[in-house]
């Protein structure tokens, strides 16, 4: 066990990741991102495994079905690691990784997968799962002049309903 804490440890190290270890063997930290600007991570160093916690979204307000689907589908095409929901409905990407198998090459694969994932996934979710937060927050600033910078990625679909 102490050897993947110190795998951990150097892994972060050497990719300049500030992280607090909460206790010791529990790593939490975030990874940069573009359309999710950060993705919360958390590494479990336990007896037998290595947890990779990440959080991509809170429970979606509407379209559970499709959402939960989409994320079901998705989990086909992932590399090590797989969506889940918690108990509050919130999403996250989850892995277990055997202690004999972490290594700096496995962590970057895996929280590559992470980060990509999360990533990629975002809009998608946000899309599926909020659209009419975000229809209505996008009305409520173009009525006011105010900016839709940060609802860009929407202006498509936005738009289309606009007409």
């Amino acid at each position: 066990m102490s050897d993947a804490r110190g795998v951990v440890r150097q892994w972060l190290a050497d990719n300049e990741i500030e992280a607090d270890e909460t206790e010791t063997g529990m790593f939490s930290f975030s990874l940069p991102g573009e359309r999710k600007l950060q993705t919360p991570v958390r590494l479990d160093v336990g007896p037998h495994s290595l947890g990779v916690h990440a959080f991509v979204c809170r429970n979606p307000d509407e379209n559970h079905e499709t959402v939960f689907r989409w994320l079901l589908e998705k989990n086909l095409r992932l590399f090590a690691v797989a969506f889940a929901v918690d108990h509050h409905g919130d999403i996250y990407l989850d892995a277990r990784l055997p202690l004999t198998t972490v290594t700096a090459d496995d962590l970057d694969r895996v929280l590559g997968t992470v980060l990509a994932t999360a990533d990629e996934s975002f809009n998608t979710l946000l899309e599926l799962g909020f659209a009419t937060s975000i229809r209505k927050e996008w009305e409520w600033r173009i009525s006011r002049g105010e900016s839709t910078a940060n609802l860009e990625a929407f202006r498509g679909w936005l738009e289309a309903d606009d007409s």
